[in-house]
């Protein structure tokens, strides 16, 4: 049961110190998801209103099936452009038309994100390495806290998910900057940075947000043009069944597939990058997949359109120290208290005040020390960061997902075909062979025979490699080779291109006048040297278990270890 339902892992373990800190992080949550929300349905073409519908069930639902505390679910800025310019290359007609369809458009996402979970697709995730979660993450933290700054200064920037034109934008505009809102988002900064160097266990981001409503009250700050959140429309969503049809099932789903990939690659990373700096791991890909759609079918069916989670949102639930799932809760219900009762009380409070809680908390999502570990260390993987961060950016969130994974699987393929080859020698006074370049005056180093070890699978990618290297190292060691032995203990498959090719080197080596042996072969790679014909030209004579007894024969031909006598007639009974 509690793989179906993740809930009952962590409600089995609430402890009363756990609630303190899910309240707090749930209604500092719902405190900014409440103006987010608004702001991402108008983003999407939609309502205010049907923000905070897409604020209420989603979550309810990820509570029991989502798998990570960290992450917030809800209307998010890059999915409500996506369905704006998705549903915006539609001929659609009127608003409850627009509406009606977005509310689909949510269904269908959702149907897509839980057949890729009920199919265990979720391995998909695979494929995020570290560096390409950082980079995205960084440049994505980056590009919302610079949309912030429309409400840290009080102007009327234009909005854009490029960083490059929010600079554009801001440098524009700051002559209209207001120096009320200015000072609150500002003096919001300070406290916040503040009191967490402080102590971690005051709750600053409510304590803002209460200064922030009390000041804008008491002073009168909406006479100096500070922007407030205002009215919030009242009333909680009916259920009401999607408009559901063939026709436009068949106009959106591009849309929706782009959604739902993007969607769930947004959860795993903002989940997994928060893992990583709390050091845990609890995020299943597949049960992921579950939640994200179940969450949005059930939403659909309360006039919810696409959710999914938010970077910002995380972040605060983040630095706010979640406990467990369940603060998802108290956010849902200041969301509902505020439909029905609460209006007034929001009504004061500052947008500078949000934006200064966002950018404190996103920064958090920029991980510089990693990026710097990568540059000393790991170039090749510091190059995807880059690539993976620049194309965020300065392209798009999707694209620098998408392009980083795809660097990813380069880096991957680059390594396999051209992985590391090593010459092997004799520790002086022991029976261990290690790489003659790392162990220098310390190995025993003979001209007569060459053992050489080869650090991966050996398949079509890497077979000319392997090739070039062998035949180099024998050239190297001129007509004093008598011998070559393989280590083969990294080697754990051979597809048939590759054996086809070992079959041939063996050959040549033969028709050379040199002995040949395999040394260290796991059990599935002796079976692929069995069935693919390997043997034949090999030897069975020639395929031992350590390098040590390969030796032992080249230099006595009669010399066989009662290990290697056993695994000999394991081999026959296999054949």
């Amino acid at each position: 049961m509690q793989k179906f339902f993740p809930f009952l892992q962590w409600l089995t373990n609430y402890r009363k110190t756990d609630f303190s800190k899910d309240l707090v992080a749930g209604l500092t949550v719902g405190i900014v998801l409440i103006p987010q929300g608004m702001a991402y349905a108008m983003i999407a073409g939609l309502p205010p209103v049907y923000g905070l519908y897409a604020s209420i069930f989603p979550l309810l639902v990820y509570l029991f099936l989502g798998t990570s505390k960290n992450v917030g679910v809800g209307p998010v800025a890059m999915d409500s452009l996506l369905v704006a310019a998705g549903l915006g290359a539609l001929a659609i007609t009127g608003v409850e038309n627009y509406i009606a369809m977005a509310i689909f458009l949510a269904f269908m996402v959702g149907a897509i994100q839980l057949f890729l979970g009920i199919s265990r697709m979720g391995f998909l995730v695979n494929f995020l390495s570290k560096p390409v979660i950082s980079g995205f993450t960084s440049a994505a933290a980056l590009i919302i806290i610079f949309s912030q700054l429309k409400h840290l200064i009080g102007a009327d920037i234009e909005r854009s998910n490029k960083f490059h034109q929010l600079i554009l934008n801001a440098f524009e505009k700051v002559s209209d900057t207001n120096i009320a809102d200015f000072a609150i988002g500002l003096v919001g900064i300070l406290i916040i940075v503040g009191l967490k160097k402080w102590s971690k266990k005051i709750p600053s981001i409510l304590l803002v947000v209460i200064l922030g409503i009390l000041a804008v009250y008491f002073l009168n700050l909406e006479d100096y043009g500070v922007k407030i959140v205002g009215t919030i429309p009242t009333g909680l969503p009916s259920f009401k069944v999607p408009n559901m049809s063939l026709e436009s099932a068949l106009s959106i789903w591009p849309i929706a597939l782009t959604l739902a990939l993007v969607g769930y690659l947004e959860t795993i990373s903002i989940g997994k990058a928060l893992e990583e700096k709390e050091g845990v791991e609890t995020i299943d890909a597949n049960q992921e997949l579950v939640a994200l759609g179940t969450s949005n079918i059930v939403g659909s069916f309360f006039q919810s359109y696409g959710s999914t989670a938010s970077f910002s949102r995380s972040a605060i639930n983040y630095e706010s120290g979640v406990k467990t799932n369940l603060a998802a809760i108290f956010a849902v219900l200041l969301v509902v208290l505020t439909l029905l009762f609460l209006t007034p009380l929001f009504y004061y409070l500052p947008n500078a005040v949000l934006a200064s809680i966002i950018m404190v908390s996103v920064f958090s999502l920029i991980d510089f020390a990693y990026a710097k570990n990568l540059w000393y260390n790991r170039k090749d993987e510091f190059v995807i960061l880059l690539v993976t961060f620049l194309i965020t950016l300065f392209i798009g969130i999707p694209q620098g997902i998408l392009i980083g994974v795809l660097f990813s699987l380069l880096l991957m393929v680059y390594r396999t075909s051209n992985p590391h080859f090593a010459v092997l020698g004799n520790i002086e006074g022991s029976e261990y062979y290690k790489n003659i370049n790392r162990f220098g005056d310390e190995v025993i180093i003979r001209d007569d025979l060459l053992i050489v070890r080869f650090d991966a699978q050996l398949y079509f990618g890497n077979a000319g490699f392997f090739k070039r290297q062998l035949f180099k190292e024998i050239s190297g060691k001129g007509s004093t080779l008598k011998g070559v032995i393989l280590n083969a203990e990294a080697i754990n498959y051979i597809d048939s291109s590759a054996a086809q090719m070992l079959t041939k080197v063996i050959k040549e080596i033969h028709e050379r006048g040199l002995h040949f042996s395999v040394a260290g072969a796991i059990g599935p790679t002796r079976d692929i040297i069995f069935s693919s014909g390997i043997i034949k030209e090999l030897g069975k004579e020639h395929l031992f278990v350590k390098t040590k007894d390969a030796v032992a024969h080249f230099d006595d031909p009669n010399c066989i270890s009662a290990l290697q006598g056993k695994v000999a007639n394991q081999n026959r009974t296999l054949k």
